[in-house]
């Protein structure tokens, strides 16, 4: 859609009169009047022929700007890279830059990004200033969760969508409520973030890892209705699914909490539960869970044992019954405790849909069944009849749970919406390996997707998926015509843009499973001083997919594990410690990185009952490569009319599935069996409203006799100061010119029909003995050669 306007800046661009405004922050400082000039450039790039390149691509705008010094000193001598800090740091490389574009003192924002370089020509006045949007802030280093949890199950585990989202939040761009505490600090003693599963279409999480995924059936990810872009909704009551922490810090122990927003309009069933898991001495498990029932409008938050006694507390909100819209719901677990076992203190928190808040009165237990002895988080489950967004577990949350504050629960000020998805598309058994830069590797999903991505004029990423230019439109967002805005048109069509037999390659994940990789066992016995952070590095291979923290074991034959870790009470192996070590782990590139905090008063060692080191690592990785395989689609009637046109999408990780490649494959045949005409170079006069994507209606009455809907595919606007901005356009066609008839023509033959049909040497000698014979004919050579019996 265009940008949004008032009726007289609509009555301003339709006046016969223009008079061009606009401003120019950088640094946030107005330097508008100093510009010289001014350019704006956007368009997709993408490796797609040229004429179908709107399907699929990345697009990073660019404005340049010369600008012209100030107060009687020269630009170079202000804001060149050897210029006064004081001057100079307001076009410095890095700095924010904002333009705005319009007329009769009305403009709309036209460019936000920052400042990638700056040149100052000695001699003359002008500083030329070179600025980028906001692709600028994904230039991190790209890197991607990648479980073995889907394989392992066979199951999606996420999509191209959620990547992309995921590749935004490292570079600051949220979508809905970010990590609370994404980092730790160096005493391991400030808030933490255990768990971030955003459910933007994958159950892959951005701290922690799935552990239990449903069947694809029982569930879909849907916008409309989304607390903020994307949710998880169950297609019946119960649907189930639990992830591993990326800490399994200890109870006793601090003050956790764990969140989550919920859609009580978009609902299956009443309820929605989340449960956090503690692993306890000889492979018992104790829980705490939060259960919101929106039909009666209470709040459960049970304690207790797996399988076992529980006790719980029950809260009742009327406004959960009655008002249905986006809830943000959450419990605090307050554990702090100075022996070997807790009875925690519970407080559940809610948010209403307008914005009500509410901190359920503090409740501590008491009975005995709802006590936790010495144990480390294992697993969080979620358990739901509803969309759900943003789960979320957050580690020493406070100093305890009354005093935490309402602005804390809510985040308030800590973040900014500033991105739009589409659906969810590609799912993916595996992730794929990312390199590059985040904008790099959104680029590249771009193009495996036939998606589009790019940021807008004010500053916002917006992800567009393979249908986005697969509907015609039934009406121009604007129109421009011969008779006001178009002073010149190049109209082309030609045959590389015709794509009528079309080929996805796609991998086969059908039978592959899960096997373990080489083990590695710690060579060293390592002390664990209480208060003191120890982080050790362990190598990975490429091929091995990421593994959570390790278990820890104790002496119980029922407490074992592969990949694990035993605590002793002394070097040559002691007791097992349960519920004092809390163990951390990350990945950096080929490092597995295990981080141990000892949070009792005495030292522990990584020991084994015999004596030896009780670190093992258990690599996991698929048990084969997935099975390369094409999908092709194509049309015998284009065929027909301009031969056969192939088009082969590169091989690539992203497509995994038969099902995709097969609507991948379909998408470039609709968009390339007929050439569809490309309106070049169509310089309008200047609309500060257009946007790329944007479909324009081209009414040509004085050349080509034009009716047309097209779409916007790269635009440039420049400007010199005292004159109007000018606008050219690359347009895109929404459609062909119907099916080519070739009434009235016989087109001719590839083959000339006379070739194989001319008489040789030794059909003219037998039919003309004599030279004399021939001649008396007075034949032409042509029709010599042609005639294949007597005269002609």
């Amino acid at each position: 859609m265009v940008q949004p306007t008032d009726e007289n800046l609509d009555a301003a661009l339709a006046a016969p009169e223009r008079v061009p405004v606009h401003t120019t922050r950088l640094g946030g400082t107005e330097l508008g009047g100093q510009v010289q000039s001014w350019k704006v450039e956007r368009a997709y790039s993408t490796d797609l022929p040229e004429a179908v390149r709107a399907v699929s691509g990345s697009s990073s705008a660019q404005l340049e700007l010369l600008l012209g010094g100030a107060g009687g000193e020269a630009a170079p001598r202000l804001y060149s890279a050897w210029a006064g800090r004081s001057t100079g740091d307001v076009v410095r490389p890095g700095q924010s830059v904002v333009h705005s574009v319009g007329v009769d003192g009305r403009a709309l924002p036209a460019f936000r990004g920052t400042v990638r370089s700056r040149s100052a020509a000695s001699g003359g006045d002008t500083v030329t200033v070179q600025a980028l949007d906001g692709a600028e802030r994904l230039r991190g280093p790209a890197s991607l969760p990648r479980p073995y949890h889907g394989f392992y199950y066979g199951r999606p585990v996420a999509t191209a969508t959620w990547c992309v989202d995921e590749l935004l939040r490292q570079g600051g761009i949220h979508t809905c409520p970010p990590p609370r505490a994404p980092l730790a600090d160096a005493a391991d003693v400030a808030p933490f973030t255990v768990l971030y599963a955003s459910l933007h279409g994958g159950f892959n999480s951005t701290y922690g890892q799935p552990e239990v995924l449903p069947d694809s059936a029982s569930y879909r990810w849907v916008r409309d209705g989304a607390p903020f872009e994307m949710a998880l909704m169950p297609e019946q009551p119960g649907l189930r699914a639990s992830w591993m922490p990326r800490s399994r810090f200890v109870l006793p122990g601090k003050v956790f909490q764990v969140e989550c927003w919920v859609n009580t309009a978009l609902a299956k069933g009443s309820t929605v539960e989340m449960k956090a898991v503690f692993d306890r001495t000889g492979g018992a498990a104790g829980y705490l869970s939060g259960k919101f029932d929106i039909s009666t409008g209470a709040v459960h938050i049970a304690s207790g044992t797996v399988d076992g006694g529980y006790w719980y507390f029950t809260w009742t909100f009327p406004k959960l019954a009655a008002l249905r819209g986006s809830w943000h719901l959450g419990f605090t677990v307050d554990t702090r405790s100075s022996g070997s076992t807790v009875l925690p203190l519970v407080q559940p928190r809610l948010t209403a849909p307008d914005g009500t808040y509410y901190a359920g009165t503090p409740a501590t237990y008491v009975e005995s069944v709802a006590a936790h002895p010495r144990s480390e988080l294992q697993q969080i489950d979620l358990v739901t009849d509803m969309a759900v967004e943003c789960l979320q577990v957050t580690d020493r949350l406070w100093a305890d749970s009354v005093s935490y504050p309402r602005a804390e629960w809510e985040q308030k000020d800590q973040w900014r919406k500033g991105a739009e998805l589409d659906e969810a598309a590609l799912p993916l058994y595996d992730i794929p390996a990312v390199s590059g830069s985040q904008w790099d590797a959104i680029t590249e999903i771009a193009r495996a997707s036939m998606s589009t991505a790019e940021f807008d004029e004010q500053g916002v990423f917006r992800w567009r998926g393979p249908s986005r230019f697969a509907r015609t439109p039934a009406a121009p967002d604007a129109t421009v015509t011969t008779l006001r805005d178009i002073s010149a048109l190049t109209v082309s069509e030609e045959i590389d843009a015709c794509r009528n037999h079309c080929e996805q390659p796609y991998q086969d994940w059908t039978g592959i499973g899960l096997v373990h990789g080489e083990p590695q066992a710690d060579t060293v016995i390592r002390e664990l001083r209480p208060g003191i952070p120890q982080e050790v590095s362990y190598a990975i291979a490429d091929d091995e997919s990421d593994i959570g923290p390790l278990t820890i074991v104790d002496d119980t034959p029922a407490s074992t594990a592969g990949h694990r870790v035993r605590f002793g009470s002394a070097p040559t192996g002691g007791t097992a410690v349960k519920g004092q070590v809390t163990v951390s782990s990350r990945r950096e590139g080929p490092a597995y990185i295990v981080r141990f905090t000892n949070t009792g008063t005495t030292s522990v060692w990584t020991v084994t009952k015999d004596g030896k080191p009780s670190v093992q690592i258990y690599p996991l990785k698929r048990s084969a490569d997935p099975k390369q395989r094409v999908w092709a689609r194509w049309s015998e009637v284009s065929q027909r009319y301009y031969g056969k046109q192939q088009y082969h999408a590169p091989a690539s990780d992203w497509v995994q599935s038969g099902s995709v490649a097969y609507t991948l494959a379909q998408t470039m045949l609709d968009a390339g069996r007929y050439p569809v005409p490309v309106l070049g170079e169509v310089e309008v006069l200047h609309d500060p409203r257009l946007q790329l994507g944007d479909v324009v209606r081209v009414l040509d009455t004085a050349g080509a006799k034009l009716d047309t809907l097209a779409w916007i595919v790269g635009m440039r606007t420049t400007c010199a100061a005292g004159s109007a901005p000018q606008q050219v356009l690359v347009l895109r066609g929404t459609g062909y010119n119907g099916v080519p008839t070739d009434g009235g023509l016989i087109p001719d033959a590839p083959l000339d029909p006379a070739y194989g049909r001319l008489r040789t040497y030794q059909m003219v000698t037998a039919q003309y003995a004599q030279l004399a014979d021939l001649t008396a004919e007075q034949l032409t050579y042509r029709t010599l050669v042609e005639t294949l019996g007597g005269a002609a």
